[in-house]
């Protein structure tokens, strides 16, 4: 067991050493205590509570520093949370654990209280992806059969499992976001009449759009509100062994315009649409559906995944829709990556601090859970790795450099936070709706990295670790 991370050790250490405050007090100021917590590569420190810094009146820069200005006043996009998806393989082993177990792995992940790192968002899939054990969707029908008034539609396949999972998470905080996407239509939708490869049929617009109207209803009764949905799971990637489907930005535009869209608006008007939910290398796809009129109507935001392409592709878009909201809805580490601290540098910075200074809203990993054979999974991916690992055999739970990644920004950026502008691209900076601030700076060097931040007539110093993520947080002096 590694031993707690706490000031009368970390004192010693040489990086600590070089903690040292600005300046002497402004004549009637206080010292106010910055709480810094820190996660080195080298796995030394896990989400560890260090010394505090002080934050007080500034002195004269300090050439030897890199400085970070943080300006409260500027004010950019409301947070919604952070987190990664409970998936069929995710709920299926959380529902498999012996109670305690799981009641203390969903505390932890979901609560605030004591070790809690608070997701506050999470991601389910309408059907099955290739984290299932089977492939289904909620209404299949033999080969060359249809179903267009749905009475066969059931949610049977994830009452035992999704449904359990993410009610228990919203008990634990009611404040979680849920967002579902589907992988495919119904085979008896599409042109393959099969759950793989295939385009959904024109004439099925209109069954596919009650489909997911249904899916929001019947969660709806069974205690779980989805307020986000996007009509498909990357919609220009045809899999060949799971669930998949193509659907091009001008289907996505008439179906959202023609059908999805109007259908909500009267049967789910809280609930959001958002476009595109794959990678950054074609924004050029969204775009398409952001001009169309009637579907610009419709659509609240942009989904993104990290497979391709640059994260700055959200700001891009952004720039040209700015009325539409970015969200960042998935990518997975896995055993192609296997150098921890590169991990944690890129998790941290790309997908959580590029991700939220190119405007998401909320961000969110693949799976929230896997076993130590990266499943169960049909298809798809043979070596991804979960946010956790859990032992089938014994229940024992592994935290991943996923959960590190996210705990820095879950557990001190709260639901309803606003980013606000700091200086540099190696850091973001939120402002909470509880009046604390929360700073998350990564150091990729391999050398520790003197830091001077300030905000307005004051600041704080703090010498970063090597190869280390930092969150420090704070309250406005009285």
């Amino acid at each position: 067991m590694r031993q707690p991370f706490v000031p009368h050790r970390i004192l010693a250490t040489p990086w600590a050493a070089a903690l040292v405050v600005l300046a002497a007090l402004a004549p009637g100021a206080a010292a106010a205590p910055v709480q810094a917590w820190i996660t080195t590569g080298d796995q030394s420190h896990l989400l560890a509570r260090a010394a505090d810094a002080r934050m007080e009146a500034n002195n004269a820069a300090d050439p030897g520093a890199a400085t970070i200005t943080v300006d409260p006043a500027t004010r950019y996009q409301e947070i919604a949370g952070f987190g990664a998806a409970i998936t069929d393989a995710s709920a299926y082993l959380i529902q498999h654990m012996d109670p305690a177990r799981r009641d203390a792995l969903l505390r932890r992940l979901f609560g605030r209280e004591g070790e809690g790192i608070g997701l506050s968002f999470t991601r389910l899939t309408i059907g099955a992806s290739d984290f299932s054990r089977t492939h289904y969707s909620f209404d299949d029908m033999p080969p060359g059969q249809s179903d267009p008034r749905l009475a066969h539609f059931s949610l049977a396949p994830q009452r035992d499992t999704v449904l359990p999972t993410v009610k228990a998470a919203l008990a634990i905080n009611s404040h979680l976001k849920v967002m579902a996407s589907p992988w495919s239509a119904p085979g008896w939708m599409k042109t393959s009449d099969s759950l793989v490869k295939g385009t959904l049929k024109p004439e099925a617009f209109d069954a596919y759009a009650r489909y997911l109207d249904r899916y929001l209803a019947e969660m709806q009764a069974a205690g779980v509100t989805v307020s986000a949905l996007t009509l498909q799971n990357e919609p220009h990637f045809e899999p060949d062994d799971y669930p998949g489907m193509r659907v091009d930005p001008f289907k996505r535009a008439a179906f959202i315009g023609g059908h999805l869209g109007p259908l909500l608006a009267r049967t789910h008007p809280g609930t959001a649409i958002f476009d595109w939910d794959h990678n950054w290398d074609e924004p050029e796809s969204p775009a398409i559906v952001l001009s169309d009129p009637a579907a610009a109507r419709y659509v609240s935001g942009i989904a993104w995944h990290c497979y391709g392409g640059d994260v700055r592709a959200q700001g891009r878009l952004h720039r040209l829709f700015p009325a539409k909201d970015t969200w960042f809805t998935e990518c997975s580490g896995g055993r192609w990556a296997p150098d921890w601290a590169q991990n944690l540098q890129y998790f941290a910075k790309t997908l959580v601090i590029d991700t939220t200074r190119n405007w998401a809203r909320g961000v969110l990993f693949w799976n929230l859970a896997l076993d130590a054979h990266d499943g169960p999974h049909l298809g798809g991916c043979a070596n991804c790795r979960g946010v956790v690992t859990i032992d089938a055999a014994t229940g024992a739970v592994t935290r991943n450099v996923e959960y590190y990644a996210l705990a820095h920004a879950s557990r001190f950026v709260l639901p309803g936070a606003r980013r606000i502008a700091s200086s540099g691209d190696d850091n973001v900076a939120f402002a909470n709706p509880d009046g604390s601030f929360a700073l998350l700076v990564a150091n990729g060097a391999a050398q520790p990295r003197a830091l001077a931040v300030r905000v307005g007539a004051r600041g704080f110093r703090y010498t970063l670790p090597a190869a280390s993520v930092v969150t420090f947080t704070w309250r406005a002096a009285p």
